[in-house]
């Protein structure tokens, strides 16, 4: 029965490469408004490609969020209904001098797709719907796929989603194909994603510039005081320095410094910041960055004492930590550190909960095994220290149901950055695995 299923992936597979091929083609950038026709135009392709694989597909409409794709195919009786996610938007393409073609145009080299959501995460979409193909009428679970267009941007609107259409997502098991393998032949089960929070930080000291040279010396600049106030964020070995903040466990299983390295691409010479674990450090304890820095341009600078700084400000959090909690730490630290009492104005952002797996039943089973048969090799158990915000919402809501986090990228994936790119062959092992994994679930009582 596996080499009959593994046949069928085999056949399927290069329509749902072609068909990804498309998706990447789609500019779907949810954080650029001019992108709204894109962002639709492409929830209308992942309806088409849903219809096709024979469910009852709708595109949910949401107040000020893009669309949501719903489809839905019922369980049979006795049969347990299995919730699967991905989400369709993709991150800007950044700068473009680090691509070697077109972010959306995909092409093929050395087996990887490259392209912007090449594999975060129009990938997810390629598995559920390889997986769909694959076992076609011999599909034995019910299943809701639900697609939406917000998660880079942290899915501002889940609430309202769940609000109108959560009784519609009801699942015995829910299935995020938003995560990541630990390598390339190696894939793994994620159990615990990090939250977020996030701040634009305001610093000034002046009503308006004042000549540098009349009053250089005895006035404090803003761009001085944001830096030293963002100096303290962190102590002398690179770790948060936030008070208030929760930690969790340290993860029984490490990360490579070597490989860590080469897959982000850290420069010779570099150090690395914090101590203790590595996985640790990403997975299960806050973490602090500068994600954005606005003050004069060099080529708009003049000798001027600049009056006005600003910064935004990025707290991932660690599984445990309750958002609110995490937002009046990072606010109460921002305005208490700020030096030579510069005026500072904080204005809180996004905000996403962490997850942590609680239990492990049938479900989680049924996938380790796709996975372990796909690869050969049992999946190992990893937290991943991204957020993915309807993971935490969707536990809460349905308490009962198997919470399961897959994916297909690794870490050469380089998801946000120039050069995304998707394994092929991971992709086909990973649409293999939960083919498997559903079947498993359609032959239980």
């Amino acid at each position: 029965m596996t080499e009959e299923l593994r046949q069928a992936v085999e056949q399927v597979f290069p329509g749902v490469r072609a068909d990804l091929e498309a998706l990447v083609r789609i500019p779907s950038v949810s954080a650029d408004p001019g992108h709204a026709a894109d962002l639709r135009a492409c929830a209308e392709r992942v309806r088409d490609l849903l219809t096709g694989v024979g469910l009852d597909v709708e595109v949910l409409e949401v107040p000020d969020a893009p669309p949501v794709v719903l489809g839905t195919r019922p369980a049979p009786d006795g049969a347990p209904t299995v919730l699967l996610y991905a989400h369709y938007d993709v991150q800007p393409a950044g700068d473009l001098g680090g691509w070697e073609a077109n972010p959306f145009e995909p092409v093929e080299r050395d087996g990887r797709l490259h392209g912007r959501g090449a594999s975060d995460d129009k990938s997810g979409i390629a598995i559920h719907l390889g997986a769909l193909r694959a076992l076609g009428d011999a599909l034995a679970v019910g299943v809701t796929v639900i697609v939406e267009g917000e998660e880079e941007l942290g899915s501002p609107h889940a609430e309202g989603l769940l609000d109108r259409y959560g009784d519609r997502l009801a699942a015995d098991a829910i299935v995020i194909a938003d995560s990541e393998h630990w390598a390339v032949g190696h894939p793994a089960m994620t159990t615990s994603l990090r939250g977020l929070v996030d701040a634009v930080v305001e610093v000034r000291t002046l009503e308006a510039g004042v000549h540098s040279g009349q009053f250089g010396g005895a006035i404090p600049d803003a761009v001085t005081c944001l830096s030293r106030l963002i100096a303290t964020l962190h102590d002398e070995h690179g770790n948060c320095a936030i008070e208030g903040l929760v930690s969790a466990p340290t993860p029984e299983v490490d990360v490579d410094e070597s490989e860590l390295r080469k897959s982000s691409g850290l420069l010779d010479g570099v150090e690395l910041v914090g101590d203790g674990s590595l996985a640790a450090r990403m997975w299960s304890r806050p973490a602090v960055s500068v994600l954005a820095f606005e003050a004069p341009r060099l080529s708009e600078a003049i000798n001027q004492i600049v009056p006005v700084a600003r910064a935004k400000v990025s707290l991932r959090l660690a599984p445990g930590e309750d958002p609110r909690s995490a937002m009046d730490a990072l606010v109460r630290h921002l305005e208490t550190h700020v030096p030579w009492g510069a005026r500072v104005t904080v204005t809180p952002g996004s905000s996403a909960p962490p997850f942590a797996l609680t239990q492990r039943g049938a479900a989680y089973q049924a996938f380790a095994d796709g996975m372990a048969e796909a690869w050969g090799v049992a999946p190992a158990e990893i937290g991943v220290g991204g957020s993915i915000p309807l993971v935490a919402m969707l536990a809460e809501r349905f308490p009962d149901a198997a919470i399961l986090i897959t994916g297909v990228g690794e870490p050469t994936s380089h998801i946000h950055g120039p050069g995304e790119s998707q394994d092929l062959g991971e992709l086909q092992r990973s649409i293999l695995g939960e083919a498997l994994a559903l079947r498993a679930l359609g032959n239980q009582p």
